[in-house]
């Protein structure tokens, strides 16, 4: 039966899409798309990863294939069931499912032996006893070639004798490796003689103490995506030289042969997308964990509030290219605006308290308001608010010597607040040290709203809390943990050194609306005038910990330029 295409005759055709078009076109796979997704265990994944997951499982969506979800798991000096688990949630909460194709490298290690034995035999391997160094510094330069190993020409039977003892671990660790042989004046430094396999004698996370010899990346990886009957290996654009030595070891051993294709990683500013650089960030305490929600990894975006929608909106909006380049991180925080603000509950909070007393209102009564949830969804209905005599309001929005153009509270000033009334400020209370601890104003009765009969015109709305029904709350405002766009290649100086001091600010003492009472670990909300929040893992039944997931606007330009 035919595999249908979704494609139609108005849709672009990325360059990846355009070759599957061609295979399907002259029938090269039967018309068949079989992707796979296969990480390291070595690490969480990060937004990196997420274009790629969203490039294979979207690619075989489109023309109604599959795609594998592959362990390469072939260094267990590395690797770790923590980071297996975590790659298995990170892949499912961005709304994708490999159904029963779950695989590891480590299922194939018996044959992946066996492929080598086959290389062995057909003359194309050879077992070298030289070090790592000593064949680091044969290889020549890609304008020098190489030069052969002295034990290049060993014979087939005393290649495979050696290769069974490695295998039985009766070599130490480093002093033999197998190796493909090839051509050491190929222009392509991957081509010669490439080691295929070393001994590593270290209990793997799956297979245990069963095996001490383990296949190289290069080796593993084509021949599991040939085992699989992958159709279309995609791979970052760093792979394009590896691409000769995939097809090489293919051909060589007769088998299926997928297609590798290259696309441009993601590189975004103001981050690292290095696995190794994250790790140094978690292991030298710069920041807390794999899911601190300033990590670019994508348990960390989701801690942080990020929702999958917004990662592969943003996925596809940067689309696939062969040309690196550097996307603006500004479209990713776009991107989370962009669906947060159709999704997220609109509520009141403040984060930095200042008490307003409203004098002429009846003390011990509290009255209930109607505001809206959202007013980008109609289907989101109204809510009730606790209004009393005593509220709290952000400090920031009171000036006693405000600047032109400020419509928010001052002396004798009025402004509305929100769902509520206009009010007046009639006396600001000082401590000895000349520190505002409270307003006194007054509310006009007529000027409710909804129903507002006063005549009275301001120009500004402000947010505010009950104090008599407010809940206590943590906020802990996130920022990017970088100061500069690219952290990285700086001569003489490392990326840590460009961390922004400012990217995480604790409050522990805030206040919200009685409302978020009930909410709980991941949901999100819009604290109006604020920016986007949701709640944090660390929360308690005694305090809810809320993550600042992004401001309501891209401030960042405008506030580096200040601090400039």
């Amino acid at each position: 039966m035919e595999t249908e295409n979704k494609t139609t005759e108005y849709e672009p055709l990325n360059f990846i899409e355009q070759i599957i078009e061609e295979h399907n076109r002259t029938n090269r796979f039967n018309k068949k798309v079989h992707t796979r997704f296969p990480p390291e265990p070595n690490g969480y994944l990060h937004i990196g990863h997420a274009k790629s997951i969203c490039l294979n499982f979207g690619l075989a969506e489109k023309y109604n294939g599959l795609t594998n979800l592959r362990f390469d798991d072939t260094n267990p000096e590395t690797e770790d069931v923590e980071y297996v688990n975590a790659i298995e949630e990170d892949v499912k909460w961005l709304g994708f499912d490999w159904q029963d194709r779950k695989f590891f490298a480590s299922d194939y290690f018996e044959q992946l032996y066996q492929y080598a034995v086959q290389l062995i035999r057909l003359g194309k391997a050879y077992v070298d006893d030289q070090t790592a160094e000593e064949i680091s510094n044969t290889r020549g330069t890609p304008t020098i070639a190489g030069k052969e190993s002295p034990y290049r020409n060993r014979s087939i039977e005393e290649n495979l004798a050696l290769f069974e003892a490695m295998k039985r671990g009766e070599v130490e660790e480093g002093a033999k490796v197998l190796r493909a042989k090839i051509d050491m004046a190929s222009p392509n430094m991957h081509m010669r003689d490439p080691v295929i396999y070393r001994i590593k004698k270290t209990p793997h996370h799956r297979t245990g103490t069963k095996w001490c010899i383990y296949p190289m990346y290069d080796f593993a990886h084509c021949l599991s995506d040939a085992i699989e009957g992958i159709t279309h290996s995609i791979c970052t654009l760093e792979f394009e030289v590896h691409r000769p030595l995939y097809d090489w070891i293919l051909d060589q051993l007769g088998t299926h042969h997928p297609q590798q294709i290259e696309f441009a990683r993601l590189n975004l500013t103001y981050t690292v997308m290095s696995k190794r650089k994250l790790k140094i960030l978690v292991e030298q305490g710069y920041v807390n964990g794999w899911d601190d929600p300033r990590m670019p990894t994508i348990s960390g975006l989701r801690r942080r509030g990020y929702t999958p929608e917004a990662i592969r909106n943003f996925a596809q909006k940067i689309g696939v290219s062969r040309r690196d380049t550097i996307v603006d991180i500004a479209l990713l925080e776009f991107s989370v605006r962009e669906h947060l603000n159709k999704i997220c509950p609109r509520v009141m909070a403040v984060l930095n308290p200042l008490k307003v007393i409203i004098t002429n209102y009846p003390e011990n009564q509290t009255e209930n308001l109607i505001t809206e949830n959202n007013p980008e969804d109609e289907t989101a209905g109204n809510r009730t608010i606790p209004f009393s005599r005593e509220i709290w309001i952000e400090r920031d929005d009171f000036m006693e010597n405000p600047p032109k153009g400020y419509f928010r509270l001052t002396p004798k000033g009025m402004v509305r607040l929100k769902s509520a009334y206009i009010i007046q400020c009639e006396e600001v209370i000082k401590d000895r040290e000349g520190n505002i601890i409270e307003l006194h104003c007054r509310y006009f009765e007529n000027s409710k709203s909804g129903n507002d009969t006063s005549g009275l015109k301001v120009k500004g709305t402000i947010h505010w809390v009950s104090v008599a029904h407010a809940l206590p709350i943590e906020v802990r405002l996130y920022d990017r943990l970088f100061e500069v766009e690219e952290p990285e290649g700086h001569e003489g100086k490392e990326f840590t050194e460009f961390i922004n001091p400012n990217s995480l600010q604790i409050l522990p003492k805030c206040f919200a609306e009685p409302s978020l009472a009930k909410a709980k670990v991941g949901d999100k909300f819009q604290f109006q005038r604020l920016g986007y929040f949701c709640v944090d893992k660390d929360s308690t039944p005694e305090k809810l910990v809320f993550n600042r997931t992004i401001t309501l606007k891209d401030t960042w330009a405008k506030e580096q330029k200040k601090n400039n």
